[in-house]
C-alpha cells in the first residue's frame, strides 16, 4: 500500500513541475522580448553604420563659419571628356554595402538619407584651413576648420564639384586669404590651389574623382571612399602603392610668395610660361603635350609627393572611380 500510495502522488508532483516550467518559460520569453523589442517612448541609440566617416564640427562653429549657400556651375575639368579615359572600377570587393543608420551627435556622420551623400573634410595640418566645397552648405565662404577639425555636407547623388583648402585667411571674404584664396565669390580658387574634383554617378553607376595638381599646390590632399564595394586605392593614411602623402618640394623658381613666406607650388606654365610648358602651340594637345620631352620634367615635383594627383592637364591616369552611392572623406595633410 505504501508502495502504492507513493506511485499515486507521482502524477500530482508531475503537474506542479510542468506548471513551474510553463512559467519559468513564459518569464524567461517575456524577458527577452523585453531586451530585443524596448518598449516605445523614444529612440534608442545604437552603433554607427559600418563605414561612417568624420566628426562634425560643433554646431556653433559651423553656423558661424559657413556661407549662405549660392548656386555654383558643376566644375569638373572638360579634360576629363575629351580625354576619352575609361577610368576602370576595382573588381576586388570589401563586403556588402550596408544601409546607413543614422547615429548620435557625437559619433559623426553614419549616414544621408536616400539619394544624399556625405562628404568629410579633414584638417590633418598644423593651420586653419577654410574648406570650401562648391555648392554645397560649405560654399562660397567655406567652414573654418582648426587643425585636427573636420566637417560634413551632405550632397545630392547626382552631385559634382570641387573641394579646396584656403589658408592665412583674415575673414571668409573673397580676397582675404594668402593660398587656395576665391575668385570672385569664391567661384573658383586662384592658383597655386590643390584641388578635389568630383562627379557622381558619372556613368554606368560610377563616381569619377580625383585630387588634381594642375593648378598648382597650397595643401597636400588625399581622399578615401566609403559606403561601397570598390576598393580604396589609397589607405586611411594617405599612403598609395607605398608611398604615402607628403608636402611637395617645391623648387624656389616655382614657389607662390605672400609676404615673403611660401604658400603654394606654381605649376610650371605659371613659373616659366613658354609654348612648351603652358602645352601651346607645337605642344598643345594630348599626343604633344609629353612632360618626359620637356626640358625640364617639372610634373615630378607633384608626382613626388602624391602620386595618385593628377600633375598635368593629361595625366588620366590618375582620374579614380567609386561604384555605387559612395561617401567621401578628403584630408588636407600629410600621411
Amino acid at each position: 500500500m505504501a508502495r502504492s500510495g507513493r506511485h499515486a502522488t507521482r502524477p500530482a508532483r508531475q503537474r506542479r513541475w510542468y506548471a513551474a516550467g510553463a512559467a519559468l518559460t513564459v518569464l524567461v520569453t517575456a524577458l527577452v522580448t523585453y531586451v530585443a523589442w524596448p518598449p516605445s517612448g523614444g529612440d534608442v541609440p545604437g552603433p554607427a553604420a559600418d563605414g561612417a566617416i568624420g566628426t562634425r564640427v560643433s554646431a556653433t562653429a559651423s553656423a558661424r563659419d559657413s556661407g549662405p549657400a549660392s548656386p555654383s556651375p558643376t566644375a569638373t575639368r572638360t579634360r576629363r571628356a575629351s580625354a576619352g579615359a575609361s577610368p576602370r572600377p576595382s573588381a576586388s570587393r570589401t563586403g556588402s554595402p550596408r544601409a546607413a543608420a543614422t547615429a548620435a551627435p557625437s559619433t559623426g556622420v553614419a549616414g544621408a538619407p536616400a539619394g544624399q551623400r556625405v562628404i568629410t573634410m579633414v584638417n590633418h595640418t598644423a593651420r586653419t584651413v577654410w574648406a570650401v566645397a562648391t555648392d554645397t552648405a560649405a560654399y562660397p565662404a567655406g567652414r573654418r576648420l582648426a587643425p585636427g577639425q573636420s566637417t560634413s555636407v551632405t550632397v545630392a547623388d547626382n552631385w559634382g564639384g570641387r573641394i579646396w583648402g584656403r589658408t592665412g585667411c583674415v575673414s571668409s571674404a573673397a580676397g582675404t586669404c594668402a593660398g587656395g584664396d576665391c575668385t570672385s565669390v569664391c567661384e573658383g580658387a586662384n592658383p597655386p590651389t590643390t584641388l578635389g574634383e568630383f562627379s557622381f554617378a558619372a556613368y554606368a553607376g560610377l563616381d569619377f574623382y580625383d585630387v588634381s595638381m594642375v593648378d598648382g599646390s597650397n595643401l597636400p590632399m588625399f581622399v578615401n571612399i566609403s559606403h561601397t564595394t570598390t576598393t580604396d586605392p589609397v589607405d586611411a593614411s594617405g599612403c598609395y602603392r607605398g608611398t604615402c602623402t607628403s608636402e611637395v618640394d617645391c623648387p624656389a623658381a616655382m614657389r607662390q610668395l605672400s609676404g615673403g613666406q611660401p604658400i603654394g607650388c606654381k605649376p610650371p606654365c605659371a613659373a616659366f610660361g613658354g609654348d612648351t610648358y603652358c602645352c601651346r602651340g607645337a605642344w598643345a594637345g594630348r599626343e604633344n603635350c609629353v612632360p618626359s620631352k620637356w626640358p625640364v620634367d617639372y610634373t615630378q615635383v607633384f608626382k613626388k609627393a602624391e602620386p595618385y594627383a593628377y600633375s598635368y592637364a593629361f595625366d588620366d591616369a590618375a582620374t579614380m572611380s567609386c561604384k555605387g552611392a559612395c561617401y567621401y572623406r578628403v584630408t588636407f595633410g600629410t600621411s
